[in-house]
C-alpha cells in the first residue's frame, strides 16, 4: 500500500514539542561503555571515541512504502526523522570543516532497517543501532510507546572524548537540527579543529 504522505516533506501543522526537561541531566555526563551496532556491521563505543562527536538520536525513520505509525503527526516532535537525516547530510562537509570528528544518527530501529534508510538517502555517514535499549536505560533517555514500539525521543548530543558538552533538547524543527549544531559549534572555538 502507497503512503499517502512524503516523508521528505514536513506538515506545516506539526505540534511542537515542549521541553520536559528529560535531557537536563545529560550535560557533563560521561557516558557509559556500550557497544552499538553500526550499519558499517561493527560496534561503536561512543565513550572512547576522540574529538568531537555529534549524535542526533530520532524515534523512526519512515518508508516510502510504509503507512506512519498510529498518530504519528499528533505526537509532539515525533515526525521529521527522514528530514532531520536528510539535513545532517546537506551540512555533512560543514559540519566537517568546524571539527565534527564523527557524526552518527541513532534510533532503536533494527541495523538492517536503518542500512535501508542509508542507501536510499544517500547518507555519508554511520546509524548506530539501540535496538535493545542499553544506552536508552543506562543514560535515561526520554522515549515514548506507539503502536507496540518504544522510541527515542528526538535529541542531538555533541561529544567530546566520551563527555557530552552539548545537549539539543526538544529538536524542533527537525530539519533545522543539522543548521543549529552547525552554528553552536562554529561560535564554540574549543570545539575547532586546530589548523598550524
Amino acid at each position: 500500500m502507497a503512503r499517502s504522505d512524503n516523508v521528505l516533506e514536513l506538515p506545516k501543522d506539526l505540534p511542537v514539542p515542549p521541553d520536559d526537561g528529560a535531557c537536563r541531566h545529560l550535560t557533563g555526563l560521561n557516558l557509559p561503555s556500550i557497544g552499538l551496532r553500526s550499519t558499517q556491521g561493527n560496534d561503536v563505543d561512543l565513550s572512547v571515541l576522540r574529538g568531537t562527536t555529534v549524535v542526533y538520536i530520532y524515534p523512526r525513520t519512515g518508508r516510502p512504502d510504509q503507512e506512519l505509525p498510529t498518530g504519528w503527526n499528533a505526537i509532539p516532535g515525533a515526525r521529521g526523522c527522514t528530514p532531520q537525516s536528510c539535513a545532517f547530510r546537506d551540512h555533512y562537509d560543514e559540519l566537517k570543516n568546524v571539527g565534527v570528528d564523527q557524526l552518527f544518527g541513532l534510533s532503536t530501529q533494527t541495523t538492517a532497517y536503518q542500512q535501508e534508510a542509508i542507501a536510499r538517502l544517500h547518507l555519508p555517514f554511520e546509524m548506530l543501532s539501540d535496538e535493545q535499549q542499553h544506552l536508552t536505560t543506562a543514560i535515561s533517555l526520554p522515549t515514548f510507546e506507539v503502536d507496540g514500539m518504544t522510541l527515542i525521543k528526538r535529541i542531538t548530543l555533541v561529544i567530546r572524548d566520551g563527555v557530552i558538552i552539548k545537549v539539543f533538547y526538544p529538536v524542533f524543527p527537525p530539519d533545522h537540527n543539522a543548521p543549529d549544531v552547525l552554528a553552536w559549534l562554529a561560535v564554540n572555538p574549543h570545539n575547532k579543529r586546530q589548523t598550524s
